[in-house]
């Protein structure tokens, strides 16, 4: 969008587009009102990406409709825990949508980012830790950084991660995604000198409490420079690391 508010200005500089075409382009830009939502085509502005969907809770046609216009306008979508049906919708208008069923994120860029220097690993402690580590990967990469995958590398089989040393010394952020416990951030962060995102999940057996045991764990960490973010919520995670790696 910076790049098309430029490129309008230099037009009226240059005579080709008149002032009124001008500020007709520039209606939309606070928000757009569509009744049951009110897209904010500011935020590119203000925080570097487009506005993100949280799906649930919205039905398909609405995740569409919102879907269309911030396309329309940015160019790039994310739309999080998304029903695979507005996917299939959006496909009918914009072929080159994808769906990732996995973390449940259905997303769109329509030209390739410029990509960041640093690369972020993105570590779950368990297989199940997966989709929330997938809803990571997607942020990161449409938002333009470099990003690779350790899976399955938890606490109770520490000799795993600390057979990875080589990787995490490449990384430039780190994101550490567990659940039970949650033990593996405070391991992680003691092996390193970078930031460690930590993402809570809802896997474990009662006593974890859907994560919330994991979550106090993160929270209660040993380890300086441990950020933790809520429960399952690998899209936060994947932005906070972003902003970071820019």
């Amino acid at each position: 969008m910076p790049e098309k508010i430029a490129k309008t200005l230099e037009g009226v500089r240059s005579g080709r587009i008149s002032v009124r075409r001008a500020l007709l382009s520039f209606k939309d830009m606070p928000y757009k009102d569509i009744g049951f939502a009110k897209i904010d085509n500011h935020r590119v502005l203000r925080r570097g990406f487009p506005e993100v969907v949280f799906g649930r809770g919205k039905t398909v046609g609405q995740i569409v409709a919102i879907s269309k216009r911030i396309i329309a306008h940015d160019g790039i979508l994310l739309v999080t825990r998304a029903p695979r049906g507005a996917y299939l919708m959006l496909k009918r208008v914009y072929p080159k949508v994808k769906y990732d069923a996995r973390a449940a994120c259905l997303y769109y860029r329509k030209e390739s980012p410029v990509l960041k220097k640093g690369l972020v690993l993105v570590i779950t402690a368990g297989t199940a830790d997966l989709p929330v580590a997938e809803e990571a990967r997607i942020t990161l990469e449409l938002m333009g950084n470099p990003v690779e995958i350790l899976c399955d590398v938890g606490v109770a089989g520490i000799h795993r991660i600390l057979n990875k040393r080589h990787i995490l010394d490449k990384a430039n952020i780190i994101i550490v995604i567990a659940g039970m416990e949650g033990a593996l951030a405070s391991v992680v962060s003691g092996l390193v000198s970078k930031p460690v995102i930590a993402v809570p999940t809802s896997i474990g057996y009662g006593a974890s409490f859907e994560g919330i045991a994991p979550l106090l764990t993160m929270m209660n960490s040993c380890s300086p420079g441990v950020s933790v973010v809520n429960i399952d919520n690998g899209f936060g995670a994947g932005y906070f690391a972003s902003l970071i790696n820019a």
